[in-house]
């Protein structure tokens, strides 16, 4: 790969060799710095690089410049470099002017001068910017390839797998890339393998099962230790912020996730109400920043791994996984959370993955430019799909039961949704049919009101509705209520035969089940708030309980 560029410009020649001399020094070994006082040279500058294929990660411009503004330069650069990092240099003068530049040219950062001393006040800035710039950046020559059928089930399910765990992949659709048929004849197959993997060293994987995927991309899979002080079960942000705050702590900590860590976040579009983010973040880049953060700490990450049960020996629980192995734990923390309800609708079942998809709306995007898409769901998460889908689809359209929106969303994402003229809203309606040959072609709509049905072409139907907790796996170990939610605290006190189970000389702590030592965090828990937020706070607390537990052994 080649090093990508840092690309700095100040008309104020001291400053310009101040921050070229701090950023060359510190990161020269994995990129090109090119620095300049002319704006206009940075322009050209940009498109040369174009033409040559270079790679530009970062841009850090001053804002008061006679050739022309900052925000100005920044703007024109991302027109040929959309997805380099942008930070603008300002003196205190000019915050206003940064501030504005957050929203009308997507400004990542504004940094105030002087910087000094860069080991606090530059370089983790950068470094922050440089560590989301590499992971979104998908290099063609190094990238791992998946080639298939677009509206195939199986496509969808590697490509969700490796988005959710954050490796970086091209996708080439065999019936519309020319490129693709030329890999199927290198590695000697034909299409009824498909899909096709291709992993960094050249190796092929056919129709691979996720294990063999999580393998070959080098995630791990086995506890690598006999005993551990805390096994967290899910790795959406209430497990993911468990094991940060574990790890950090000195416990021995190892997490287990079945499919993507993030959980529902990961799918999230755009999060623009998570504390710290002025400018919004997309629920992949928050389970990148967890996920670094976790194994920073020392947190051993299992995925994918399912865990079929829990059982207890002098205190201790014993976890068994899908694939028969065990893991030997002091205590539990299930974070499993939450899923969306399927649609039930006969006949929608095949056209799972097929055009029918439940979250997923970032990883099946592109393929639906230009279409007229629908989505079932009024919530956030349905209108954070809906706004990012807007970007591609021709139509968006959000099905929802109730008279307005507003009834169901928060005011912030209603009031981008009516600025965004491609989405449309449809209340007081249900979908009732769908049809198709091999994938999805037509819904049925009925107005709940009247009683009229309507027959509509449509691309893709993504489904944001309900939840149910993810515990049917648990049986009858831990009291649930009749929703399948984990009772906790004093919930598990109030149930009439609390005194024949629980024999300790203290209550259970507030995240404790009614087993001792077994805690549940985040939307798995009866009563716990809704909300990344407050699932980041329940996975916090949780750990706050372990030790108090462990305390006790």
């Amino acid at each position: 790969m080649k090093l990508p560029y840092i690309i700095i410009v100040d008309d104020d020649i001291q400053v310009l060799r101040a921050i070229q001399r701090d950023i060359r020094n510190e990161y020269r070994g994995d990129y090109k710095v090119a620095a300049t006082e002319s704006a206009n040279e940075v322009m050209e500058l940009v498109k040369e690089l174009k033409l040559k294929n270079e790679v530009v990660a970062l841009f850090i411009a001053d804002q008061r410049m006679p050739e022309m503004e900052g925000v100005t330069l920044l703007e024109k650069a991302a027109e040929i470099y959309p997805d380099a990092k942008k930070v603008l240099l300002t003196a205190y003068s000019d915050i206003d002017a940064a501030i504005k530049a957050i929203n009308t040219v997507k400004l990542d950062y504004y940094l105030l001068k002087p910087w000094h001393p860069p080991e606090e006040k530059l370089f983790p800035v950068v470094n922050d910017l440089l560590d989301e710039w590499h992971a979104l950046y998908k290099p063609d020559s190094e990238a791992i390839r998946i080639i298939g059928f677009q509206w195939s089930p199986k496509s969808h399910r590697l490509k969700e797998f490796l988005s959710g765990n954050l490796v970086p992949y091209i996708w080439l659709d065999i019936e519309n890339d020319t490129e693709a048929e030329k890999y199927l004849i290198s590695a000697n197959v034909s299409r009824s393998v498909l899909p096709l993997v291709i992993l960094k060293d050249g190796s092929v994987l056919a129709d691979p099962s996720l294990s063999d995927l999580a393998a070959g991309v080098g995630l791990h899979q086995k506890a690598e230790k006999e005993m551990y002080d805390v096994l967290i079960i899910g790795a959406g942000p209430a497990g993911l912020a468990a094991s940060v705050y574990g790890s950090c702590e000195g416990l021995k900590t190892v997490l287990v996730e079945r499919s993507n860590p993030g959980g529902q976040a990961s799918s999230s579009a755009r999060i623009e109400n998570y504390l710290g983010f002025p400018t919004g973040l997309s629920g992949a880049e928050l389970s990148r920043r967890a996920i670094t953060q976790t194994l920073r700490f020392g947190t051993e990450m299992l995925t994918p791994q399912e865990v079929k049960s829990i059982t207890l020996k002098d205190g201790y629980k014993i976890t068994t996984l899908m694939d028969g192995s065990e893991i030997y734990s002091k205590t539990v923390v299930i974070a499993t959370g939450v899923s969306y309800k399927k649609l039930e609708i006969p006949g929608l079942e095949k056209f799972t993955g097929a055009g029918v998809y439940y979250g997923a709306a970032a990883v099946e995007a592109h393929a639906c430019r230009n279409e007229d898409i629908y989505i079932v769901g009024g919530g956030n998460s349905a209108c954070q799909a809906a706004l990012y889908m807007s970007k591609f689809a021709k139509a968006v359209n959000i099905i929802i039961r109730r008279d307005s929106l507003s009834l169901v969303a928060a005011n912030y994402l209603v009031e981008n949704i009516s600025r965004t003229p491609n989405i449309h809203i449809i209340t007081n309606t249900d979908v009732v049919a769908c049809s198709g040959s091999s994938v999805l072609e037509n819904i049925t709509l009925r107005n709940a009101k009247t009683g009229e049905e309507e027959t509509v072409p449509a691309k893709a139907l993504f489904v944001y509705i309900g939840t149910k907790p993810g515990t049917e796996w648990l049986d009858d170990l831990v009291l649930k209520n009749e929703n399948g939610f984990i009772l906790s605290g004093t919930d598990v006190t109030k149930d009439k035969s609390f005194h024949t189970f629980w024999k300790l000389n203290r209550e259970p702590f507030m995240p404790e089940t009614s087993v001792p030592g077994i805690f549940a965090s985040g939307d798995v828990r009866f009563g716990a708030l809704t909300g990344i937020s407050s699932a980041v706070g329940e996975g916090a607390m949780a750990i706050r309980f372990v030790r108090k537990y462990l305390q006790e052994m």
